[in-house]
């Protein structure tokens, strides 16, 4: 059963793709994912229950800083065999909507390795993470 499955909301700079790669290895899960102007977009194939615990799974595990606003889902007929799940290069198009996730205080994980003297990221003021997103006032572009 394949599905194509579209994710708008807060879902790049917070580790939304690796997030759904994971799942979708985890589950044995075969297709790609990639960013779009307007969110994150999934080609997704497998078994039906599969296929459909994983749709149901993407807003319960989603990354902390992720904020889902929709997913919209919608059958596929299978034009290639996938038999790895990949993460493919953003596609970039002059339309569409994507928020970006505010600026928030560092995670524990970064905070540590901020203090460390032997981390190579030591006092580095830049310090970020998936956890606790890309600082808004680095961010350049997104898709």
């Amino acid at each position: 059963m394949a599905q194509k499955i579209r994710v708008t909301g807060v879902v790049q700079g917070v580790g939304f793709r690796p997030f759904v790669y994971g799942l979708a290895t985890q589950m044995d899960l075969h297709g790609w994912v990639r960013n779009t102007a307007g969110g994150v977009e999934i080609f997704v194939d497998g078994k039906k229950t599969e296929v459909d615990d994983f749709i149901h799974r993407l807003p319960i595990e989603a990354p902390p800083l992720a904020r889902i606003n929709s997913i919209i889902v919608k059958a596929e007929s299978v034009k290639q065999k996938y038999t790895t799940f990949d993460i493919r290069h953003s596609k970039n198009s002059s339309s569409g909507y994507q928020p970006i996730s505010v600026d928030v205080a560092i995670c524990p994980d970064c905070e540590r390795e901020l203090f460390d003297p032997n981390d190579r990221r030591y006092l580095y003021p830049f310090i970020n993470c998936t956890n606790c997103g890309p600082r808004f006032t680095i961010i350049k572009d997104i898709p």
